[in-house]
């Protein structure tokens, strides 16, 4: 009653707004989803560039270094230059850089062009939640941000499927090109529907600051990598890590110290905003590992093509789009803390059904398994992002934005580094070879997955039982990090259930005053 009493402050065009926002999300989110699909084809020597499984987790994790470490830079200068100048800008990079995506001749051409499109997309994906908190009321906000979240869930759905169909009919480029043309309509609406908005006392830009983040971060990131493919007692793995630590520790304090950071780090003293940005990190580490060591698995192990296992993401994507909008209303009713806590042990149990998937188990059961993982992330990102846009005022929402984003880019690419390197090191301790294989064949069959299927078709009579051995060994590794992905969910668990909040309890009733015999019902 109170609530609709109230004046409306949001944007008389919002929800055509949130729209064109969700066209821009899309394009973004599609590319990763389709990737995923893409990976084996990619691999292929005669029918994509030949790329090894480390230069495939670069073509994902170059993208996701960029991203990550300008995602404070370009949240800052979007609040300051214009958001909807910073989503132009962005999409029409993320569309140039997709065209030399598609045209690319060599493994390190596609990893340098995806490299751009992680500019491109560090320039989208802050400028539209930041979007959505300036044109929204603060009371339709958390029903706009569950729009936005499921529309990552439609962007997983529709990814896998028009990946498969593209590559069943068209060269392995085609999954970046389709890219293009959705660029060219994003551009049109955000020009036409969105209105501008910046901060209206921007302040300096930190640039010292945000150098020391880009550094920082990239290093960390690139030496987690580089850990996954080498391993992480290699010096250049661990110093790069360290020497990454060190420049964020000297960021953070830095950052304590002047008048306009370009990430207030007092923030995280605010037990909610800390909570669920931890949160956020959590699930996209244990979400982003299972998927990419789910895609090797669908496509080489159960030999399924690109349409039927973009087909088995499906599921993941449903459970999203469903319930990621009712996520604001089942937080309204049972609070923050209850609701990400249910939905992360789903994410949990999802991850801990790929424990009992085998070689030869009945594919519904990785159906399942996707679903229930989409229905818990549907329950645990619109809380935990409404939770740090709620934090901030409406004119610091790049700020806000651009934490959410770097922590989910940061945990997924932390997750399909060191998961990826759980799954490298296993399968190469467990993998058996027949023998007679040429010693280089053998180093090849041993590197990858995909590099012993590669082998299996010139070994003639050995190859049944390289690919039997193969195939199990993979499942083993796949086994050791799915148990490393559920326990980082449970751990998202644990920070929910001590320091998110609970349910607000209803205010009591102000005292009503005494009043005169006969006016009891004045107000009936």
């Amino acid at each position: 009653m109170d609530t609709q009493a109230q004046p409306q402050t949001g944007h008389p065009r919002r929800w055509a707004i949130l729209s064109v926002l969700v066209i821009s999300l899309l394009v973004v989110v599609l590319d990763n989803t389709v990737l995923n699909v893409a990976m084996s084809t990619i691999a292929d020597p005669e029918r994509g560039l030949g790329a090894t499984q480390s230069e495939l987790e670069w073509a994902i994790n170059s993208y996701t270094l960029v991203f990550a470490g300008l995602l404070f830079t370009a949240g800052i200068l979007a609040d300051r230059l214009g958001r909807r100048l910073s989503l132009i800008a962005g999409l029409t990079v993320f569309g140039i850089a997709s065209l030399i995506s598609a045209y690319s001749s060599s493994p390190d051409q596609l990893i340098a062009a995806r490299a751009l499109m992680g500019l491109g997309a560090a320039a989208v994906m802050p400028a539209t939640l930041s979007i959505i908190a300036n044109v929204f009321d603060p009371r339709e906000r958390p029903r706009a941000i569950g729009v936005w979240a499921g529309a990552v869930g439609l962007a997983v759905a529709i990814g896998p499927v028009l990946g498969g169909v593209l590559l069943e009919h068209f060269w392995w480029g085609s999954v970046f090109l389709i890219n293009v043309p959705i660029v060219v309509a994003g551009v049109t609406l955000v020009a036409v529907l969105v209105p501008e908005s910046r901060d209206p006392k921007p302040g300096r830009i930190d640039v010292l600051g945000v150098l020391m983040s880009i550094i920082g971060m990239t290093l960390l990131t690139y030496g987690v990598i580089k850990g996954g493919e080498d391993g992480f007692g290699e010096l250049a793995a661990w110093s790069t890590i360290t020497t990454g630590l060190l420049v964020m520790v000297a960021f953070v304090l830095y950052e304590r110290r002047i008048a306009f950071p370009s990430l207030d780090v007092r923030l995280f003293a605010n037990r909610q905003f800390s909570a669920s940005t931890g949160i956020i990190g959590l699930v996209f580490f244990a979400a982003m590992g299972s998927m990419f060591f789910g895609a090797f698995y669908l496509q080489m192990v159960r030999g399924y093509g690109p349409l039927a296992s973009g087909a088995l993401f499906v599921p993941f994507a449903i459970g999203q789009i469903v319930f990621a909008p009712a996520s604001a209303s089942m937080v309204k009713r049972f609070g923050p803390k209850a609701v990400s806590t249910v939905g992360l042990l789903l994410v949990s149990a999802a991850l801990g059904l790929w424990l009992f998937i085998d070689v030869d188990t009945p594919i519904a059961l990785v159906a399942i398994a996707f679903f229930v993982q989409g229905v818990g992330m549907a329950n645990v990102m619109p809380p935990a992002t409404e939770a740090i846009m709620a934090s901030l005022p409406r004119e610091k929402a790049g700020v806000g934005s651009a934490v959410s984003n770097t922590i989910r880019q940061l945990g997924g690419a932390l997750g399909v580094a060191v998961l990826g390197a759980v799954v490298s090191s296993v399968y190469r301790g467990n993998l058996t070879t027949p023998a007679g294989l040429p010693e280089g064949a053998t180093e090849m069959a041993r590197e990858s997955i995909a590099g012993a299927y590669a082998v299996a078709g010139q070994a003639g009579p050995a190859a049944p039982a390289l690919l039997d051995g193969a195939n199990a060994a993979f499942v083993t590794a796949m086994h050791y990090a799915a148990v490393g992905s559920t326990v980082f969910a449970l751990l998202g668990v644990l920070v929910a259930v001590l320091w998110l909040p609970g349910r607000k309890r209803p205010e009591a009733p102000a005292p009503v005053a005494a009043q005169e015999p006969g006016l009891e019902l004045a107000d009936a």
